[in-house]
């Protein structure tokens, strides 16, 4: 559970801003799309298993539609021939929505230094966090969930409407 937002504590009762209520409640209720394509995908299947127990950080149920699912998790390596179809997927999504590149290959490549295989996800879409490996152990993977929680609990309602969000998603030829 995570610790109560900043505010003012009193006997029976307790401020505090909207923004960092929002904040508290979308980091602990957030619903990932997996989006695996290699070994990435295995060692998530491994997290979310009993042993790892995924779940006990408010992500209990994956979505498989982008219009229910607010966190991308992007696994394993992507061909140039699937950046489409996961750019359509990420447009899909609807506001605020988040990206986790896991593994070497969704975030750089990793081995395939080929000219089929996307030299990284972020040359198509916006990426939030990015977990390391090859494939990344089940641990990363709950390291990479719990920094998106910050960064979804920390951010501004507004931050989506900002210029420079705009101009983020401009730079990637989405509207």
């Amino acid at each position: 559970m995570g610790d109560a937002p900043a505010g003012v504590e009193g006997s029976g009762f307790f401020a505090t801003t909207l923004d960092q209520v929002i904040g508290l409640a979308r980091s602990h209720s957030l619903w990932p799309l997996p989006f695996a394509t290699s070994c990435c995908g295995i060692e998530f299947m491994a997290t979310m298993g009993a042993h790892y127990d995924f779940s006990r950080f408010g992500s209990e149920r994956p979505s498989f539609s982008p219009r229910q699912a607010d966190l991308l998790m992007v696994m394993g390596t992507i061909a140039k021939k699937m950046a489409p179809v996961l750019k359509q997927v990420y447009t899909q999504m609807a506001e605020p929505r988040w990206v986790i590149a896991v593994g070497a290959c969704a975030s750089s490549g990793g081995i395939f230094d080929t000219y089929s295989v996307l030299q990284g996800i972020d040359e198509i879409i916006p990426v939030d966090v990015y977990v390391p490996g090859c494939p990344p152990r089940p641990e990363g993977i709950i390291d990479g969930f719990n920094k998106i929680q910050e960064l979804v609990k920390n951010e501004s309602s507004r931050r989506r409407n900002s210029p420079e969000y705009k101009q983020l998603l401009e730079s990637y030829g989405i509207q």
